[in-house]
């Protein structure tokens, strides 16, 4: 007994002889898309996110489960939905959203498992207790500007990180606030923080950073933005933020290799939600739940460079970063006498040796400012995209974006209208898939706690057995 428990501990703290310690660097762009030449945009130049993915594999169908930050981020770092996490909305100020307090978050269950967990950049999300870090630079200690745009300073907070006497295999997740908007908070440093530390009178100093500078006739407008001269230059804009976060990614990446930590660390590259102009971020559509996603171990080089047609989530991220280190989900319940919580999400790694037929991924998207509430929820599965908006009798109110009213249920196909532009739901040809769609879309939100699992027909009552209470409010 004694020397199984001594073994164990062995195990625990990684010196077995011949032991190799695997790490995971996380590395999350903030309202970032497909600017890249890595998704065959060759108006932007981003070498260093060319390089990762020759190192990667590409996969071109991931995308986020909710179209907003601080939900997105709690996605992220719990593999829980956000209305299963409790992170309805932005986090920050007035909008104070939270997860809830018995939410078993990656970082938690690292730090129980041992392994040394690091964030730098933007967290966005609480309380503390649910995503504690043992090494932590972010808006909540310091400038936001400094740890998430500034790469000269990400680039040495890294290395120490990395420089760090703890002989523990590690977590480190770099989130940058780039190409974050800052004309609302910042407008001195121009619409995308673009001439944040360009070395112009007032705009501080970068020294690692060569700006890159684009006209608005250089930029590809994609299909769901208005080609105007405003949204050209509002895009020159962006692309030169981009620009900022690849260099960044590439001093990351040059300190990983310094570090002699590339050979045994799994990198992930991807972005948190939907680019912020008209129907990207807040929606549900393609164009404000589509992210990049590169995933790359040195395990695995038979598909470096590779693409894979796989539909991958968000909330794949926890169980991937959890198989990597062999780590089992807890059994554990948020609530006490409640059912246990388990992941809808997988693991990624079968993918790195073989495609897989993931063909399914689901949103639920709620608040984004706290004013700014229009629950939706959605299935993607194939070409064929539904999504149910719940408060269909009020129009959208979300800002940067139109103020219409929307159908309750929208079904396109994604193949044959990519621009999702023609609405399937009431087309009889289509009733079979459209109840089969939301059968189950219902079935996941019963999988995953959604207070919003009755709605708008009725309210859900939990006290005894979970059951949906008919509102006799007129509604179809």
């Amino acid at each position: 007994m004694a020397f199984t428990q001594f073994l164990f501990i062995l195990l625990n703290i990684g010196i077995i002889v011949g032991a190799k310690k695997r790490n995971v660097l996380l590395i999350i762009a903030d309202d970032a898309g497909f600017e890249t030449d890595v998704y065959n945009n060759s108006a932007i130049h981003t070498p260093h996110l060319h390089a990762l993915a020759q190192r990667s594999l590409i996969f071109h169908n991931a995308f986020t489960s909710v179209s907003s930050c601080s939900p997105s981020r709690s996605t992220i770092l719990t593999g829980l939905p956000q209305h299963q996490n409790g992170m309805y909305g932005l986090h920050q100020d007035v909008h104070h959203f939270n997860s809830f307090d018995g939410v078993r978050s990656l970082p938690l269950l690292l730090s129980q498992a041992n392994i040394r967990t690091g964030i730098i950049g933007k967290k966005h999300v609480g309380p503390e207790e649910v995503y504690p870090f043992d090494f932590a630079y972010t808006e909540e200690n310091n400038s936001v500007l400094q740890v998430g745009r500034n790469i000269t300073k990400i680039k040495l907070l890294v290395r120490k990180f990395f420089q760090a006497k703890d002989d523990r295999a590690f977590f480190l997740y770099v989130a940058f606030h780039d190409p974050h908007r800052c004309g609302h908070s910042q407008p001195q440093y121009g619409a995308f923080c673009e001439k944040f530390g360009n070395g112009e009178s007032g705009m501080g100093w970068i020294p690692d950073w060569k700006p890159q500078h684009y006209t608005p006739e250089q930029v590809k407008v994609p299909y769901f933005i208005p080609d105007t001269p405003a949204a050209r230059a509002d895009l020159a804009a962006q692309y030169t933020t981009v620009s900022r976060l690849d260099q960044g990614i590439g001093l990351i990446l040059e300190e990983l290799r310094d570090a002699g930590f590339e050979n045994d660390t799994l990198v992930m590259y991807s972005s948190d939600n939907g680019i912020p102009f008209p129907n990207g971020r807040t929606n549900l559509y393609w164009s404000g739940t589509a992210e990049p996603m590169l995933l790359s171990s040195p395990e695995h080089t038979q598909r470096w460079g590779q693409v894979s047609q796989s539909y991958v989530s968000l909330l794949d991220i926890t169980p991937t970063i959890l198989d990597w280190y062999s780590i089992p989900y807890p059994a554990y319940s948020i609530f006490r006498n409640k059912q246990q919580v388990q992941l809808t999400g997988k693991s990624l790694l079968p993918a790195l040796v073989s495609e897989q037929p993931w063909a399914t991924v689901y949103a639920s998207q709620g608040h984004h400012e706290v004013t700014m509430y229009y629950p939706m929820r959605a299935v993607h599965e194939g070409p064929y995209r539904l999504i149910h908006n719940l408060n269909f009798k009020m129009p959208f109110p979300i800002d940067q974006d139109f103020y219409y009213y929307r159908d309750r249920w929208e079904l396109y196909n994604t193949s044959a209208d990519p621009s999702e532009t023609q609405n399937l739901a009431a087309d009889p040809a289509h009733r079979d898939l459209l109840q089969r769609l939301r059968d189950q879309l219902l079935k996941w939100q019963w999988a995953t706690f959604d207070p919003w699992v009755c709605a708008p027909d009725g309210v859900l009552e939990v006290k005894l057995s979970p059951q949906c209470r008919p509102l006799f409010n007129g509604l179809d």
